[in-house]
């Protein structure tokens, strides 16, 4: 009887023990990637749309579905990356392009990672009817203007 007693308190310091072990766990894996950067113009990132102004994020798992969590100036974002690549940057940044007059997020080079998380874009719509009007490009002029039109954004991260 005695023994049963004691079996019985056993069994349930142990099942406490490790339910604290696995919150104590889980709290730890919260944040696998985090960091901050400053957006210095309105910029769309998926189908979100942040001002200008300083922000932070989160990627709770680098495991796909790639979710970054953004807060900062009043928005709260949740961005999920339409696939990924290598990384091809040496350094934590975002790249923007100018797509139809407004700044927008392509891709995020996450080196600590080894990642570079690649973004859904809108695309000009009717851009095949704008004909008249339009300026032709001269001769000098580059062969492909999108690389005059895109920016990169440095990204300080606090690792993994």
């Amino acid at each position: 009887m005695i023994c049963n007693k004691y079996f019985k308190l056993l069994t349930k310091v142990s099942v406490a023990a490790l339910a604290l072990a696995g919150l104590a766990t889980s709290g730890q894996a919260q944040t696998t990637y985090k960091g901050k950067f400053t957006l210095p113009f309105e910029t769309r990132w998926g189908s979100a749309t942040l001002p200008p102004g300083d922000y932070t994020f989160t990627l709770p798992s680098t495991i796909a579905p790639y979710t970054l969590y953004i807060r900062g100036e009043g928005v709260d974002a949740i961005i999920i990356a339409a696939v990924t690549d290598r990384v091809v940057s040496s350094h934590a940044q975002l790249n923007l392009a100018d797509i139809a007059d407004v700044q927008t997020v392509q891709t995020f080079d996450a080196p600590e990672l080894g990642l570079t998380f690649i973004y859904s874009t809108p695309t000009q719509k009717h851009a095949g009817r704008k004909v008249v009007g339009q300026k032709t490009v001269p001769q000098t002029a580059p062969a492909t203007q999108a690389s005059q039109n895109k920016t990169s954004i440095e990204v300080h991260t606090a690792g993994r």
